[in-house]
């Protein structure tokens, strides 16, 4: 028996790291999942790892509301029910200092990881509460409880997902739908890669080691690692947890 048996998934940022990793880790544990992200190519992919009768794939762009919309629907008309949404698709922006940050890198920010959200849950609210319950799991940020120089665009848009999630609890709450939170400090995956080398480049190595001496465990988190607290908030573990902010830090929040 699996922890998510009969249960349907909607995963959002599916092709990076963190998505991909709980998309394996969800279809281990008996649940369906539609994937979704703009990279087409690799969610057709991981898809055929997965295997057909476990997971389909839509390329959506999470900051429109008219794909998003699309791609809730289309996990209604392929599995029926939607029990779980991973809104779990963000972007880093530039590392720069707030002073010299574009307007349009600024919104694009906030435009993929707010306005994305907000769509998935939008959406999807309606549909869960009709079944009777479901699951919303934000992937936010160790950036959505503390601030970092030079990533003002993505502070701010982590931020702002606790404050989402928390009005939607007060909204829903009676409904039998869940919103929680995760937390996430450095991960292994491609977007550490890339501030590392924003924040000093040609010198992201010196930086990945700046990181790993803030977290008391001394190293970055696995996507796996992450994966695993989406399965519990996914699960009927934790049907009591709602309003809820996860650290998966190693204990980088402490400080």
């Amino acid at each position: 028996m699996g922890r998510l048996d009969g249960k349907v998934a909607l995963i959002t940022g599916a092709a990076g790291g963190i998505g991909a990793e709980t998309a394996r880790l969800f279809v281990a544990e008996g649940a369906r999942v539609m994937l979704a992200d703009l990279q087409g190519t690799a969610l057709q992919s991981l898809a055929k790892e997965l295997g057909s009768d476990a997971a389909s794939y839509i390329a959506t762009d999470v900051s429109n509301e008219v794909q998003m919309q699309r791609a809730v629907d289309a996990v209604v008309e392929h599995y029926g029910r939607l029990d779980v949404l991973f809104a779990n698709a963000g972007t880093e922006g530039r590392v720069v200092p707030l002073v010299d940050c574009a307007l349009e890198d600024f919104q694009r920010v906030i435009n993929v990881n707010v306005v994305g959200v907000f769509l998935g849950l939008k959406h999807a609210i309606p549909v869960m509460q009709v079944q009777g319950g479901g699951s919303i799991i934000i992937t936010s940020s160790i950036g959505g409880l503390k601030g970092f120089a030079g990533l003002s665009a993505y502070v701010t848009s982590k931020h702002a997902l606790v404050g989402m999630m928390r009005s939607a609890v007060l909204e829903i709450g009676n409904t039998g739908v869940r919103v929680n939170t995760i937390h996430p400090s450095p991960i292994e995956t491609r977007m550490m890669r890339s501030i590392e080398e924003g924040a000093a480049p040609g010198q992201g190595s010196a930086v990945k080691k700046q990181f790993e001496a803030s977290i008391p465990s001394g190293r970055y988190g696995m996507p796996s690692e992450v994966a695993q607290m989406a399965l519990f908030l996914a699960s009927d573990d934790s049907r009591f947890c709602t309003g809820g902010r996860y650290s998966v830090d190693g204990g980088m929040s402490a400080g």
